[in-house]
């Protein structure tokens, strides 16, 4: 049976972000804060950024060779013969280094403003000359330098996705013009082939040459007929950063869309969680394992959508509701009310099946709890980034090696590769770089 509470919480998925003023939140009180416990977790996050993360990246992976990063290393960071290079994780290390180098956080101790450009300048010079459809425009999935083999030449948006937000976050830190430029076509070849006039949102998957590819074609993330919420998520976020690179009215409009899909149409309303497989009309599908949710994607859909609000000068608070009942729901199912963090998923309604912690969930968990803080003010907020934050710290990071451990199992044992073409810096860089600007502005406020 639909509630008044549910029914009041579903209206607010339909309500939109039209208030033009910044996410703001001075009326509240800030239960439960302290400064000084505060400004120690944003050195802790700055010295996880710095020492455990940035250097990392900054050591192994520069591919002075081919070109690129190396992107695959073991339990101990050794890197292995593997050479593959992928657009999702090429350009999420050539933003990660690129906004670091913006530094708009005040990290302290950070590699070089220089350094950290140099590093992305690598990256973006290897999305343009190994990953670039020259002929038909758009990045390849994946390609060998070694071999120069295409190795997966079709058209993935959620790979365009990234490929948009490096390159815009680039552009922000270098001011390089040739790299907006490129963003600026790939927008354009998206508009042309991708965009869904009809239904709304994209259609995702293509041959190298943009066409449809023939019906029950197998695409690198599923059917290639389907439309999922991960990829507008993180479409979401790279035209949030494309907007605060390129301001244009084709950018906001497609922004603001985005915002309404991600707030309601890969929203389960009477369930107060997102599910993330479509039809190309937004009908969802819910057979199976189609329908489990993730808590991890619904969270980070949270501040991703307080984030593009924030871009596009609107309010999130209409959407507050939508955004407490994601996490109740996440809460209530995913929740590791004792050790901390999130479990992975979980069937509709019932308790997490997927028990492993990610690397990618803690660290989302993370940024949104911080956003859902500064919203209310409530202290649950509080207590499940410091929970989480204390998991991450004493079991994720792994201090011997470099980066993150990819998981901790039910037993609570740490391991996992540091990186692949799935894993590589971004959600936990982000993470430390969005938590301490949080933080600051908190402090700030208390």
């Amino acid at each position: 049976m639909l509630t008044r509470r549910t029914w009041l919480r579903s209206c607010g998925a339909f309500a939109g972000a039209s208030l033009a003023r910044p996410l703001m939140l001075h009326a509240q009180t800030l239960q439960g804060f302290d400064k000084a416990r505060s400004q120690q977790w944003r050195t802790q996050l700055n010295e996880v950024l710095r020492d455990n993360i940035l250097k990392f990246w900054l050591e192994k992976s520069i591919d002075r060779e081919h070109g690129g990063y190396y992107m695959h290393f073991d339990a101990k960071g050794q890197r292995k013969a593997e050479n593959s290079k992928a657009i999702v994780t090429q350009a999420r290390t050539l933003w990660l280094f690129a906004r670091a180098a913006r530094n708009d956080f005040e990290g302290e101790g950070l590699p070089s403003r220089d350094t950290l450009l140099a590093a992305a300048r690598h990256g973006w010079e290897g999305l343009r000359d190994l990953l670039w459809d020259h002929e038909h425009g758009g990045f390849f999935w994946t390609v060998d330098p070694v071999s120069d083999k295409i190795t997966s030449p079709g058209k993935h948006l959620y790979g365009q996705s990234f490929a948009l937000y490096g390159l815009a976050e680039y552009y922000r830190a270098s001011q390089e013009r040739e790299a907006l430029g490129l963003a600026e076509r790939l927008v354009e070849y998206l508009e042309q082939n991708a965009y869904d006039t009809r239904y709304g949102g994209y259609e995702e998957y293509f041959e190298s040459n943009w066409r449809k590819p023939p019906e029950g074609t197998q695409g690198y993330m599923g059917p290639s007929h389907w439309k999922l919420m991960n990829t507008h998520l993180h479409l979401l976020e790279a035209f949030t950063t494309y907007l605060q690179a390129r301001e244009t009215p084709l950018a906001r409009r497609r922004l603001e869309e985005l915002v309404q899909i991600q707030s309601s149409a890969v929203v389960r309303k009477q369930l107060g969680a997102c599910t993330d497989k479509y039809q190309r009309d937004w009908t969802p599908i819910t057979d199976g394992a189609n329908g489990r949710v993730s808590y991890g994607h619904d969270l980070e859909n949270v501040w991703l959508l307080a984030d593009a609000n924030r871009a596009l000068g609107h309010s999130s608070y209409p959407l507050r509701d939508l955004f407490l009942a994601l996490w109740d729901y996440s809460l209530r199912y995913g929740y590791d009310a004792v050790q901390g963090g999130l479990y992975y998923w979980g069937n509709p309604s019932q308790p997490a099946t997927g028990r492993e912690k990610s690397w990618w969930v803690q660290a989302e968990v993370l940024v949104s709890a911080l956003t859902m803080y500064e919203m209310t003010g409530e202290a649950r907020f509080l207590d499940v980034f410091a929970k989480t934050w204390d998991l991450v710290l004493t079991k994720m990071v792994d201090r011997q090696s470099g980066e993150w451990h990819s998981r901790i199992d039910e037993k609570g044992i740490a391991g996992g590769d540091k990186a692949n073409n799935w894993k590589a810096g971004y959600h936990n860089g982000r993470a430390m770089i969005e938590c301490m600007k949080l933080l600051k502005r908190l402090e700030i406020r208390a």
